[in-house]
């Protein structure tokens, strides 16, 4: 219930009023039935603006430590990720992985719409990095098409590490691609080079939609070389 207050009593219109984001090919979301939403994340802003311009409540697998932050702002934050019933996914092994995609097979199984962020975390210099398998094997395995989605100019609104959004940055676009369809591989979750072939399709068609730069690494991995706190890049240019 309260997702619903959020978003289209508090939270929602003061968004759209705001940000006035454009959205492009709203209606490639199917309007029933489980989905998964597969997209770039460039912002934390992604988890707001996103579900903001949907017409169907949306379930996100979002990072453990949304969940457990302390102090007002880590506090505020854990409130709105677990009143507006998003999943905390904890992202530290093998295993971790394994329970994040029974938790959005759940999700999925109930006819829901599930989001999700491939990258596995925010990019830290706005280019788009190679995808993890996790939402191939949950495709595959829950029989369900993947729409691609690409969020465009939140990086600038509110990158990495900045805690309010820079109002001037100019508005936010949403595309949402056409849905793909994996039933092809049905049967094949477990099969390493079906998971990734899913994976890349999906990530091509995430680039496509954005623009971005891609980078054939995993983004932690980059993240985890860089000296001391995580560099920015300038802000690379999309279409």
């Amino acid at each position: 219930m309260f997702y619903y207050v959020l978003k289209y009593v508090l939270l929602g219109p003061l968004l759209r009023l705001v940000f006035r984001p454009r959205v492009e090919g709203l209606g490639r979301v199917p309007a029933r039935g489980a989905a998964i939403v597969a997209g770039n994340h460039l912002s934390f802003a992604d988890h707001l603006l996103m579900p903001a311009v949907l017409r169907r409540r949306i379930t996100f697998l979002a990072k453990a430590e949304y969940f457990t932050g302390r102090g007002p702002g880590g506090r505020l934050t854990a409130f709105f990720f677990r009143s507006a019933g998003q999943i905390p996914v904890d992202r530290s092994g093998r295993d971790a992985g394994r329970a994040a995609v029974e938790e959005g097979l759940a999700v999925l199984g109930r006819g829901e719409l599930l989001g999700i962020y491939p990258e596995g975390t925010r990019s830290h210099d706005g280019r788009l990095y190679k995808g993890k398998v996790g939402v191939a094997v949950m495709a595959i395995r829950a029989g369900v098409p993947v729409v691609p989605c690409a969020m465009v100019g939140t990086y600038e609104l509110q990158p990495a590490g900045r805690k309010m959004p820079r109002l001037g940055a100019g508005r936010v676009t949403i595309r949402f691609g056409e849905p793909l369809d994996f039933s092809r591989y049905a049967g094949l979750d477990a099969e390493k080079a079906a998971i990734r072939a899913v994976t890349d399709e999906i990530m091509y068609a995430v680039l496509r939609l954005s623009g971005q730069e891609y980078v054939d690494r995993y983004a932690a991995d980059v993240k985890a070389e860089l000296p001391g706190p995580s560099r920015r890049f300038p802000p690379r240019r999309r279409r």
